[in-house]
């Protein structure tokens, strides 16, 4: 199935495009890959499962917002006279829509494509008896005995479901009609979802696996009907006022705080259930019941639950239905670099500002060989380095406990608020303290959310600073996913300002206790949340709306994954309506409406959607033709500006200001995978005309990063 171009998006309001169905549109553009003939078979399928994680996170952080707002009956900020009623209503019918997309994709073409290349999912039903005999075993060895099924009454309660967690459920047959007992149990998430058979290409389900043998379990038990669902809880939106009144009392630690509220949220409320096409009625009433759920929030599903796990189909020997493999590089200036010797990473680094650009360049022959050095370089006394999320088996943990160990003192301030990420944020602090490290938990009611590192070094009777600034997490895995921008700099004047904050920082400041210290810190080089950024931005943005009132050049570039803040939004309308031309690269959600006369002419916005998340923040200001340019960890959302410690840096090496200037050049010219967003609220896909070469610019870059 191919999605319309012009499927993509939808109506604005006078001024403000609605926030959530902004987020809506982009994965919209998303499902777009999923229906992409062009793109390789089992990257469809990946995208299908990405498509499913974007619709759950909706209903896990969206949807409790809006039906409170409903309820009172709320107008939408960002939505002029649009009711909350009619918003909810909107989000619901546009899921719907994509829903319904998503499954005639996956059952029609997807699986269909598989399965003639004699790959894919197969059904258990379907199996020789020597492969049923084979996932028996299997059974009987791995999975039967962490089974933990239980049997209760229809008039009963129902025992407590996890959110998003894959549940079997059936009515007993031999059950009395009225009060029948329901067998009811959770696929074990431990396991892996899909069970490779050892003879072919083909995984089959778990979930068909236990049903298939379930009278292993029950021997005298008949099974006809087996079906399944999971349901999704609602957690942004619920739990606040609980935590307002209970959780932030000064007995408590931030840790013990947080850790209520993570038990807190495992409670939260249900917003959709899930089930398995040919449920009967009887039981579909009864889970309703259960969950208090009305008809609309339920969704019948024709292929199997938990489209996510897609993302874990693994398919030996496939390479040509993937992307081609693309390997990081290191950057050219550390490639020459004798990395063994620390003392001369750091001279390289002396030498200028060096600009990394991920997945493209390595991550781990930069920022974590970095880190690596630092700790064993005798003349670093001391590292300093903030983490919102980090890998599972993290190896920037490991070089910070490596310092530890070779008496560097290490400060960590890690973010235990990072929304998924808590309980293990959490352990992460936990392990850290043992082994020595200095570890703070943030500001409380503000989540840091900056990127940086900072190494103090001894050199000769002074001391030397060392830096890393980046737009994404500390984090190896996402590093080869996620597109960012990294710079590592020995720059004075800037790695001082840093120091600063992170002195502040690790003096963990509370809100409740007044003004935060750091209010009367002067940041030049750096802008930082919830301080000055703000108004450094407004700033910047009426400058070139001044310069353009004269009749002399202006302009302003952006790329960011989500614009909404309205007092930015309307600082940029100011500035169109005066002749500034204003360029937009937002990957996500965009609140503002471009190309609308008398207010937005001159505004562009378009989105790149491609194999690699685009997730770098880069800001670029005319300046009477001396551009400023600054990079970090800030969208231009409400909750960056206000509620989050979040850091940009103004660029000085012109060196690096040259090599933006040719990365934005290539997001301008990309003709593939780009989508313009129209006034009316749609959004196009890019394409060559005429003799015009297809440029993609992720492969661009990948070409230009091969060949240095």
């Amino acid at each position: 199935m191919q999605l319309s171009k012009e499927d993509i998006g939808f109506e604005f309001s006078k001024k403000f495009s609605n926030r959530d169905l902004s987020w809506l549109a982009f994965t919209r553009r998303v499902l777009a890959m999923v229906a992409n003939q062009q793109v390789p078979l089992l990257e469809r399928i990946r995208f299908a499962g990405i498509v499913e994680m974007l619709h759950s996170e909706f209903f896990i952080k969206r949807t409790n917002r809006l039906k409170k707002k409903a309820k009172v009956g709320l107008k939408n900020l960002f939505s002029g006279s649009l009711q909350a009623k009619k918003e909810l209503e909107d989000c619901r019918k546009e899921l719907r829509e994509q829903v319904d997309i998503l499954e005639a994709i996956v059952t029609k073409e997807l699986l269909p494509a598989l399965e003639a290349i004699g790959s894919g999912i197969a059904h258990y039903d379907g199996l020789s008896k020597s492969q049923k005999q084979e996932l028996c075993c299997y059974f009987e060895k791995s999975i039967q005995p962490i089974l933990r099924p239980l049997v209760v009454n229809e008039s009963n309660s129902f025992p407590f479901v996890e959110n998003l967690q894959l549940n079997l459920v059936t009515f007993l047959p031999e059950s009395k009609e009225g009060d029948r007992q329901v067998l009811y149990l959770k696929i074990p998430k431990s396991l892996p979802r899909w069970l490779t058979l050892h003879n072919g290409n083909f995984s089959v389900p778990i979930e068909q696996v236990i049903a298939a043998n379930l009278n292993q379990v029950y021997p005298s038990v008949k099974f006809q009907n087996i079906h399944y669902f999971r349901v999704t809880r609602g957690i942004e939106g619920q739990i606040e006022p609980i935590l307002e009144e209970n959780l932030y009392s000064e007995s408590n630690s931030f840790v013990e705080q947080v850790s209520a509220e993570l038990k807190l949220r495992r409670f939260a409320g249900v917003v959709r259930i899930q089930v398995s096409n040919g449920m009967p009625a009887s039981l579909i009433k009864l889970l309703r019941k259960q969950f208090k759920i009305k008809r609309k929030e339920l969704y019948i599903v024709n292929h199997f639950l938990g489209l996510e796990s897609l993302t874990q189909l693994n398919i030996e020997g496939a390479s040509k239905l993937r992307f081609s493999k693309h390997y990081p590089v290191d950057h050219p200036r550390l490639a020459g670099v004798d990395l063994d010797v620390p003392s001369k990473l750091f001279k390289e680094i002396s030498r200028g500002d060096i600009l990394l650009h991920y997945p493209y360049h390595s991550f781990d022959s930069s920022v974590l060989k970095f880190l690596n050095l630092a700790a064993l370089d005798p003349t670093v006394s001391a590292i300093r380095i903030t983490i919102y999320r980090t890998s599972k088996d993290s190896p920037i943990i490991k070089a910070l406990v490596l310092a530890a160990r070779q008496g560097k003192k290490v400060t960590v301030l890690i973010e235990i608020t990072a929304r998924f990420d808590e309980a293990a944020n959490i352990a992460w602090g936990k392990f850290l303290e043992k082994e020595g490290v200095q570890v703070n938990y943030g500001v409380r009611r503000l989540k840091t959310h900056a990127k940086l590192i900072l190494v103090d070094r001894k050199e000769g009777k002074k001391n030397r600073q060392y830096a890393h600034i980046g737009t994404g997490n500390y984090h190896s895995e996402t590093a080869r996913l996620y597109e960012d921008l990294g710079i590592l700099t020995s720059e004075p004047h800037l790695c001082e300002e840093i120091s600063n904050l992170y002195n502040v920082l690790a003096g963990g400041v509370d809100l409740n206790g007044g003004p935060l210290n750091f209010f009367n810190e002067d940041y030049q080089k750096v802008l930082v949340a919830p301080i000055s950024m703000r108004q450094r931005l407004q700033d910047l943005i009426r400058r070139e709306a001044g310069q353009a009132k004269l009749g002399l050049p202006s302009g302003i570039y952006a790329k960011l994954n989500q614009l909404q803040d309205l007092e930015i939004i309307s600082e940029l309308y100011s500035a169109s309506s005066v002749g500034v031309p204003v360029t937009l690269n937002i990957r996500g959600l965009c609140c503002l409406c471009p190309g609308i006369a008398g207010l937005s002419e001159g505004i562009r916005v378009y989105s790149i959607v491609n194999r690699f998340l685009e997730h770098s923040r880069i800001f670029r200001f005319h300046n009477e033709g001396n551009p400023e340019y600054y990079l970090g960890s800030a969208d231009l959302m409400k909750r960056n500006l206000n509620d989050r410690v979040e850091t940009v840096i103004m660029i000085q090496d012109q060196n690096l200001k040259r090599e933006i200037d040719d990365i934005i050049r290539v997001y301008e010219e990309d003709n593939c995978t780009a989508w313009d967003l129209k006034s009316d609220g749609h959004y196009v896909l890019r394409s060559p005309s005429g003799d015009d070469f297809s440029r993609n610019a992720q492969d661009i870059f990948i070409q230009q990063v091969s060949s240095q």
